[in-house]
């Protein structure tokens, strides 16, 4: 089974998923899909948990609990929200590989860099065994393909970070960490996810629309 990933460096809840992708069968194919997280609040309408002032304290002080008792390595970066644009691109310009991917996560959130640092900067170029990491990332073509990442997420209604889709069952979507057992129980048995509730619940109605 193939697995699209959707992530955005600046998710420390997808960092500590991606620590936790050992637990996926080893059939399970996963493509990694670098995406704006900005681009898809804008494109919902929406805000991210960091925009919400007591949401993001918890959110922070919630990622440290949880990988500490995973027994995840989990620094926080000088600064949250940060500008993860240079990080995004970067994972494209050296093909998304999982190597490349890893090394820039455990650059920000294991070792708690800062992705405008020195120190940063030079861990990854020499991690990802590149002098010029500046050059890559000011590629036009990269920065076309973040946008058209960001822009096929919204079109099969992705609308936050982490999430797996499955596209060989109609862009089945597990959002957030929280999905993870959830997507492993969909990988192992499918057709459970389809019966009488489940079916119930993709054609359920709304009862009320809050106005914005």
């Amino acid at each position: 089974m193939k697995l699209c990933w959707y992530f955005d460096f600046i998710s420390p809840f997808a960092y500590i998923q991606l620590k936790q992708f050992e637990r996926l069968p080893s059939n399970v194919e996963i493509e990694f899909k670098p995406i704006l997280l900005a681009g898809l609040l804008n494109h919902w309408q929406n805000v991210g948990p960091a925009e919400i002032a007591p949401k993001r304290i918890f959110t922070y002080k919630h990622c440290y609990w949880k990988a500490k008792s995973l027994g995840i390595q989990f620094n926080m970066p000088p600064a949250h929200p940060f500008n993860s644009l240079m990080a995004l691109r970067l994972a494209i310009a050296m093909n998304c590989s999982s190597q490349a991917i890893t090394c820039i996560f455990d650059a920000i959130w294991k070792l708690g860099y800062s992705l405008e640092g020195e120190e940063c900067i030079q861990f990854l170029q020499n991690s990802l065994k590149n002098n010029d990491i500046l050059s890559l990332v000011s590629n036009d073509d990269i920065k076309q393909k973040l946008k058209e990442n960001t822009e096929q997420a919204a079109s099969i209604g992705v609308w936050g970070v982490p999430t797996f889709v499955v596209e060989e069952y109609k862009n089945e979507l597990f959002w957030g960490l929280d999905s993870f057992d959830m997507l492993l129980d969909f990988v192992n048995e499918p057709k459970a996810f389809k019966d009488e509730q489940m079916l119930k619940i993709e054609s359920l109605p709304e009862g009320i629309q809050r106005k914005r």
